[in-house]
């Protein structure tokens, strides 16, 4: 189940038509508070959620759907008519999972969200846990922790997290990153990895030293705890 929380009739109309004729079932919100009242009923795979909303913005619902347990590794992709650089990081800052700035293709939406669901399916690896020095982390359990405090990531940062860690010692591109994490190609907005590596590595503490920039090419696992 896709849910949608869009106030403009026919954008919200257009969307669940074809993610509905796409082989997904989608139910679209005018309002938050119907969106909250959904949710409390039955959670959704994936939140389509545009920001200028009646009630209460996008932000807010986002921010909120990441301090509740039951949600926070909720996938979350903005919606949203703001385009620059400035607000599309803002929203990865605050935990989405991708943006897609208005006016969209529909194909490009349907992608995203095969995308999008498709990683959040597979993307425990294989392992069935991860000891680096002071960070721990279990995929099975979905556990993240430093010093044996708990760590909260979205669903991106566990999923980036977990990818360089499957292959430590490896260096890859920002583009190889975006195709093995976010599933697509980002058609050159590169700079999603760096905001994700970012907030990684501060949400990782005295652990960030892990994750080794190697200049002029990208990331890996594998720098040393200072």
């Amino acid at each position: 189940m896709i849910y949608l929380v869009e106030d403009d009739n026919s954008i919200r109309e257009l969307v669940i038509y074809t993610l509905n004729n796409s082989g997904f079932e989608a139910q679209g919100f005018e309002l938050p508070s119907q969106f909250w009242k959904a949710i409390g009923k039955k959670q959704p795979d994936l939140v389509l959620l545009d920001i200028m909303l009646p009630e209460e913005d996008g932000m807010i619902i986002l921010k909120k759907l990441r301090d509740n347990p039951s949600t926070k590794r909720m996938p979350v992709m903005m919606l949203t008519a703001k385009g620059s650089e400035y607000d599309k990081v803002l929203g990865l800052d605050c935990g989405a999972d991708d943006y897609l700035a208005k006016p969209f293709g529909m194909m490009e939406l349907v992608a995203r969200v095969r995308a999008l669901l498709r990683r959040n399916e597979s993307s425990a690896p294989k392992k069935e846990e991860y000891h680096l020095g002071s960070l721990y982390v279990s995929p099975k359990e979905h556990i993240v922790r430093v010093d044996d405090e708990d760590i909260s990531l979205t669903l991106k940062e566990y999923d980036l997290l977990c990818f360089l860690l499957k292959n430590q010692g490896l260096v890859f591109t920002r583009d190889q990153i975006l195709s093995e994490v976010w599933g697509y190609e980002f058609n050159g907005e590169s700079r999603t990895v760096d905001v994700h590596i970012r907030t990684l590595r501060q949400k990782l503490g005295k652990c960030n030293t892990l994750i080794e920039t190697v200049r002029g090419i990208g990331y890996k696992m594998g720098g040393k705890i200072k």
